[in-house]
């Protein structure tokens, strides 16, 4: 079989990336198998027990997988670009009152941008993953990303902000395939991660408490500070504005008589506004960090669907740009609970526009900063 070149494939372990590095030897590729090593200095017993796609154990599981499919399998030392691009992005984010994505960032600087240059230096063609989504290349030569076949499983929103450069040099072969199919696969070539469940937390806090992580490693005291409502009238008292995001209703602990929301965290006064149910609907927002797959720059309006987070389904809204920087995307029915620090991603049809990062629905402070 002719060799189609080489491919480093990243291997955290699980079933998608095991059947992905399968079937790229299968379809004559150079596989190598990596495991990028992200987790920081902890004692052995603590990494085992998060397990997912920071523990030993995901180490163990695709060195064996590795084995099992015959190909050369490493481990890569990542902690320090997985701490100053997540981890401390992570912490910033929340302390500046956004709620960040950490899987973007990792998947942008991380599982791309760091392993493909650690990639390209030892001779390979291609890094490959096990995302559920497809890479293409369109008539106007420019590459982008194609929804994978299973919808309830495309990440395609968490890739957005992948570069032309790193789309080009990468390999997708699970997007083809059903998440039932690629356990199938595993099944069949006696893999021992066929069953193995799906990672569903963030891998560094995977207890899923995210105001204890914020509270141990940022730098700053996390102070209470003042409900208010829409008026500016005190309500209140919060518990640090980490510990909420627009639309929570659950754990405010107000006595309103009825139910209130989350509508907007203003870390420079360190108040938390609180209204009705109606006050979290927005028919605007405002990016900026925009990466476009499908184009190369948007010169006029374009309808699409819009994402603003993992679980939305998308809307209808038109996009433009109104500056060099920031993007303004208009719905045509008021969407719920847009949250600065998500991303906002733009499709038409199955195919990825780009996307950004939302900054408000209001530009404001903004344009201040």
């Amino acid at each position: 079989m002719e060799n189609k070149g080489k491919v480093v494939v990243g291997m955290s372990g699980g079933v998608d990336s095991s059947v992905a590095a399968y079937l790229l030897k299968k379809a004559g590729y150079d596989v190598i198998g990596v495991t990028m090593q992200i987790w920081q200095e902890e004692p052995e017993e603590i990494l085992e027990e998060q397990g997912g796609c920071c523990g030993l154990s995901a180490v163990e599981d695709a060195r064996r997988v590795a084995d099992s499919i015959g190909i050369p399998y490493y481990v890569m030392n990542f902690r320090k670009e997985f701490k100053e691009q997540v981890m401390d992005y992570f912490l910033l984010e929340y302390l500046e009152g956004r709620t960040p994505n950490p899987c973007i960032a990792c998947n942008r600087y991380i599982k791309w941008e760091a392993l493909l240059k650690r990639s390209i230096e030892i001779g390979a063609d291609y890094i490959a993953t096990g995302h559920y989504a497809k890479v293409v290349k369109l008539e106007n030569g420019r590459y982008t990303l194609k929804k994978s076949e299973t919808i309830t499983k495309d990440q395609t929103y968490a890739l957005y902000n992948l570069t032309q450069e790193q789309l080009a040099r990468t390999l997708m072969p699970v997007g083809e395939y059903t998440k039932d199919e690629i356990r199938e696969i595993a099944k069949d070539i006696n893999l021992l991660v066929a069953n193995k469940p799906d990672s569903q937390d963030i891998c560094f806090i995977p207890d899923n408490d995210y105001a204890k992580f914020i509270r141990e490693n940022a730098q700053v005291e996390i102070k209470e500070g003042n409900f208010v409502d829409i008026k500016g009238n005190i309500i209140g008292k919060h518990k640090g504005i980490t510990n909420y995001t627009i639309g929570q209703r659950k754990g405010l602990n107000l006595s309103m008589g009825k139910p209130v929301f989350v509508v907007e965290i203003r870390p420079e006064t360190n108040e938390v506004v609180i209204g009705d149910n109606e006050d979290v609907f927005q028919s605007k927002l405002y990016a900026n960090c925009v990466n476009f797959m499908s184009v190369e720059n948007l010169d006029e309006d374009m309808v699409v669907e819009a994402k603003i987070r993992y679980s939305h389904n998308g809307a209808k809204a038109t996009i433009r740009m109104i500056d060099e920087e920031i993007l303004e995307c208009e719905f045509e029915e008021p969407q719920r609970a847009i949250t600065p620090g998500q991303a906002v991603v733009f499709y038409q049809g199955d195919y990825v526009v780009g996307g950004g990062n939302i900054i408000g629905t209001t530009l404001n402070k903004e344009i201040d900063n």
